[in-house]
């Protein structure tokens, strides 16, 4: 037996040897009784157990192959005794040694201000995510061995004399570094000023993926043109159009209501001043007479004005009131768009010349 199959074996029962080793690190598992409930303990529990029936059965499978592979072995059989012993030995040494460093992490351990996990102190979690590291080495290990017994060895390909290697890009795109000969292999015999063609296909990548884009336009054509289950594009266009306008008119209704003082301009539609005439004719024209003459209140067509004849004033003249001279405060009553559309009618009569008007008051102010 050569050091290569010494070597082999004593990784094997290094690996049996870990396995013992676990219940002896269970017995330093530091994790309380009452944790073992908490869902994080219990999926790595589970991960734990599942890695262990996987290991059971690798494990099984690698006995079964030291059948096999004990023929190979019996010409050096000491030499074999002897590493086993040492690797065992090796072994011993190192589970007491990582019996002493828990030992004594056991003893010096604090109270942990933070946990990693919520519900979990930060001991329990690393033993828990340690055995699972472990137990995937062991995989891995036993994986290897299994394979080492059944003889599976990966052979090293060795460039053929005289021929390029090939990289996988290559391989991919199924293309080739050409030299000065196999470039006239390859020639077309297309000449263009110099520039010879060469055989050179198009990548295997490019080609599905134009079959795709033919099967693609199909698909579409079907669904869009023939059948008609989803929309077309001007379709769409129209939905989204649609959707924008009832947005708009959403954001109308509620920009409406944001008018004040600073921003309110003056209202020209034929609804906007209807409904001001509307709003004075139920609720300013006891004051202000139906035809705003005056009457208690001053008139309000002509070119005088108490307190501004803006449109921004007559709207804070509505909205405030003048309690000092009876008139009262609107915006409890009516909401800002409607504020507006009264401030614009009675800027709208301004000129109308009523019968009976009352005599000026206040301030003149020329349009």
């Amino acid at each position: 037996m050569n050091k290569k199959s010494i070597t082999i074996t004593g990784l094997f029962l290094f690996t049996l040897c870990l396995l013992n080793s676990l219940p002896a690190a269970a017995q330093y598992k530091p994790t309380p009784p009452s944790e073992l409930g908490h869902p994080v303990a219990i999926v790595l529990l589970t991960v734990i157990i599942g890695l262990l029936i996987v290991i059971a059965i690798l494990g099984s499978a690698v006995l079964s192959a030291m059948d096999v592979y004990r023929e190979r072995v019996k010409s050096e059989k000491s030499k074999a005794i002897v590493s086993i012993a040492l690797l065992i030995a090796g072994m011993l040494t190192s589970n007491s040694l990582l019996a002493q460093e828990a030992t004594a992490a056991a003893e010096t351990a604090k109270p942990a201000v933070t946990t990693i996990i919520s519900g979990l102190s930060n001991t329990s979690f690393y033993v828990l995510t340690s055995v699972i590291s472990l137990e995937i080495f062991i995989i891995i290990t036993l994986l290897y061995t299994l394979r080492v017994l059944l003889g599976i060895e990966r052979k090293k390909k060795t460039a053929v004399a005289g021929k390029p290697r090939i990289h996988w890009l290559e391989k991919l795109n199924q293309t080739k570094t050409l030299d000065a000969a196999s470039e006239m292999e390859e020639d077309m015999g297309h000449d263009y000023d110099g520039i010879r063609e060469l055989n050179n296909p198009t990548p295997p990548w490019w080609r599905w993926a134009f079959y795709c884009s033919m099967v693609f336009a199909v698909v579409y054509l079907w669904r869009f043109q023939i059948a008609h289950s989803a929309p077309s594009q001007l379709e769409e266009l129209a939905i989204a159009e649609a959707d924008a306008a009832a947005a708009k008119e959403e954001y109308l209704k509620n920009a409406a209501n944001n008018i004040d003082e600073n921003s309110v301009t003056l209202l020209t539609g034929a609804d906007d001043i209807a409904s001001g005439q509307k709003i004075f004719s139920t609720s300013c024209a006891p004051c202000h007479g139906p035809q705003a003459q005056g009457v208690v209140g001053p008139n309000l067509t002509d070119d005088y004005w108490l307190h501004g004849g803006k449109i921004k004033a007559v709207f804070t003249t509505i909205k405030y009131g003048v309690p000092e001279k009876g008139m009262k405060s609107w915006k409890d009553d009516f909401s800002p768009k409607q504020l507006a559309q009264l401030a614009s009618y009675i800027k709208s009569i301004r000129g109308s010349n009523p019968p009976n008007p009352k005599e000026p008051q206040g301030a003149l102010e020329k349009e």
